[in-house]
């Protein structure tokens, strides 16, 4: 590698840009807002400049029905809107209406290789035994996610665990291209994961991640619940019979015991051990209620507002529309560069 690559991620070249996004496929979960859109809430500063997309190109690497796209689409918007997001500060649009995402999508798939992307573990996890069967799309979007990001030349990336292997993939696919194209073009993003609950777990199975597509409703906290249902669904969580230890490694295969802990320092801005210290000792018949009201709490409130913005999708639209055409102000001239880094003829 050479220097020139070498000094990426320094800020003295790039502006500090955050950029991240959530597909909008299946409703969003409790494991969407405190595994991300809380953490977009809390980097939208003047210290960045924040990006916030709407994914829904990486959507349709699996079937979607169309009018159900679009109302998942608007729901997302309505999600990031109710939870905080300010589209007069960030910015905020839904990705196919930046043609430049596919553009620079399609040059980085000539730049990362084959062995990386089979290297990506969650499509080993969705593709499973029927690999030959999914989409390319399925196959090839992490090379999308990168140009996503790179779009727009961000140097920190807020996600979840489970996306951390895709944003050293950008890295690479950065590094590759300058050190082919002999630039110090694109900064090497950094991916940003912090906090007690970065994968929110299944709520009747600790072992499994919180999903948008489990059987079962009561396994999930959807953004859409009222707050009946958010008190209920935790009141109802899967527990073990013993009480909560004197410490946070007295949790070691507790699963589930752990989920809830770490929900309740993400819901209320504690670290994990200090949920321990305050209720070591406690049963379940206390702590689950305190957990239920510190919920409905805190996400009552944006069920409520994603409902109100849902009732006026025209609105939703024109925000997104407005963001779109922000994104392209930052996207199209390093799409322009690019190209002509990489030969291509442009009119």
């Amino acid at each position: 590698m050479t220097d020139a690559v070498q000094t990426q991620s320094s800020d003295a070249k790039f502006a500090k840009r955050v950029f991240s996004g959530i597909k909008p496929s299946g409703g969003l979960t409790l494991g969407n807002y405190l595994g991300a859109i809380k953490r977009f809430v809390d980097m939208q500063s003047p210290d960045f400049t924040s990006i916030y997309c709407v994914v829904d190109l990486h959507a349709i690497t699996v079937w979607q029905d169309p009018a159900e796209l679009k109302t998942a689409t608007r729901e997302v918007a309505a999600g990031y809107m109710a939870a905080g997001i300010d589209p007069s500060q960030s910015i905020l649009f839904n990705q196919s209406q930046v043609s430049q995402h596919a553009e620079l999508g399609w040059i980085f798939n000539c730049v990362a290789r084959v062995g990386w992307m089979n290297r990506m573990t969650q499509f080993k996890d969705k593709a499973g035994a029927n690999a030959e069967k999914v989409s390319l799309g399925l196959y090839a979007y992490p090379s999308l996610m990168a140009a996503d990001i790179l779009l727009y030349h961000a140097t920190h990336v807020p996600v979840g665990d489970d996306q951390k292997q895709h944003v050293e993939l950008t890295r690479d696919i950065a590094s590759k291209f300058n050190h082919d194209f002999k630039t110090d073009f694109f900064p090497l993003a950094e991916p940003v994961i912090e906090g007690p609950a970065m994968r929110i777990m299944n709520l009747r199975d600790g072992t499994r991640k919180m999903s948008k597509s489990g059987e079962s409703d009561m396994e999930r906290i959807n953004m859409t619940d009222d707050a009946d249902k958010i008190a209920k669904k935790f009141k109802k969580a899967k527990t073990d019979p013993e009480p909560l230890p004197e410490t946070l490694g007295g949790l070691k295969d507790r699963p589930e015991a752990r989920n809830l802990v770490d929900i309740y320092a993400a819901l209320s801005d504690q670290t994990s051990e200090a949920v321990i210290a305050e209720y070591a000792g406690a049963g379940w018949g206390k702590f689950k209620p305190a957990l239920a009201e510190l919920a409905v709490e805190k996400l009552a409130p944006i069920s409520t507002e994603m409902a109100r913005l849902m009732d006026d999708p025209a609105e939703i639209d024109r925000i997104l529309a407005k963001g779109s055409d922000r994104a392209r102000e930052i996207a199209a001239p390093i799409l322009d560069q690019t190209y002509e880094i990489v030969g291509l003829l442009k009119a």
